[in-house]
């Protein structure tokens, strides 16, 4: 029985970032609202996934066609094949927010986190970012992690506070900011340039890789600076929330001292 209550409150838990069936979802589009994803039943009834496919053309939403099951076990409500996980923050354009950032003069510190999946190590990373004084986090709106209840929880509430951006083209976004003027740092087991020796001074982007493939070999291609954090151990391996957490003191570091 305490299985079953336990299983219970972590079902209601997942509740609370979905949307379920064709005209709440259709009316949460019209609405604006932050739809992190909409999952769509395979062969669903045509007559409401064509009311719900004119709502979706030219929109730009992450799109995944599951088996029903996969529905069933998000809500046991009347989805009719669709439900939406919606964000709890609200997102930001990133090259409206460092324009803002500049006409006020100041110095844009932005983290980029490409392809960071985990939901609790970017929860970790947040919490970690609004100590240290980044300005917003960027994320690419595929293949990444999607901001959810969870994440919120584990940043303590650090996403209510820093500003979250997504970008459809990663590449393209970064272009922008460093025309305007911000450095990209890249931090990679490639480099053989130590993070302390590295100049985090000023208008930066700190650019963090996923744990298994780190950062994108074209993005460190773009990049203007390329460092590592030393390690001395066997392993020489660090989980993403932990070397962001030094790079992002080091450049405070830099700041201040």
């Amino acid at each position: 029985m305490q299985r079953n209550n336990s299983e219970k409150r972590g079902y209601k838990k997942k509740e609370r970032d979905l949307i379920y069936g064709v005209r709440a979802v259709i009316e949460a589009i019209k609405a604006e609202r932050e739809i992190n994803k909409i999952m769509i039943q395979k062969g669903m009834d045509k007559e409401l996934f064509m009311e719900l496919k004119e709502e979706l053309k030219g929109k730009d939403f992450q799109l995944q066609f599951v088996p029903r099951e996969k529905l069933d076990g998000l809500t046991d409500n009347n989805h009719q094949g669709v439900v939406a996980q919606v964000s709890p923050i609200k997102y930001h354009d990133i090259k409206e927010l460092v324009e803002d950032l500049l006409e006020d003069g100041r110095k844009p510190f932005i983290l980029v986190l490409d392809r960071i999946t985990d939901v609790r190590n970017f929860g970790a990373i947040a919490r970690t970012a609004e100590c240290e004084g980044v300005d917003a986090i960027l994320l690419p709106s595929k293949g990444s992690v999607q901001v959810n209840a969870d994440a919120v929880k584990t940043s303590a509430g650090a996403l209510n506070r820093i500003k979250v951006c997504r970008t459809d083209n990663l590449k393209d976004s970064l272009f922008y900011i460093q025309q305007c003027g911000l450095r990209l740092v890249v931090c990679t087991e490639k480099s053989k340039v130590p993070l302390y020796e590295t100049n985090l001074r000023g208008a930066v982007a700190i650019i963090m890789g996923s744990e298994k493939d780190g950062v994108t070999q074209d993005l460190i291609n773009m990049a203007d600076i390329s460092c590592c954090i030393p390690m001395k151990g066997e392993i020489a391996s660090l989980n993403v929330g932990v070397a962001a957490g030094m790079a992002m003191y080091e450049k405070l570091r830099q700041e201040l001292y």
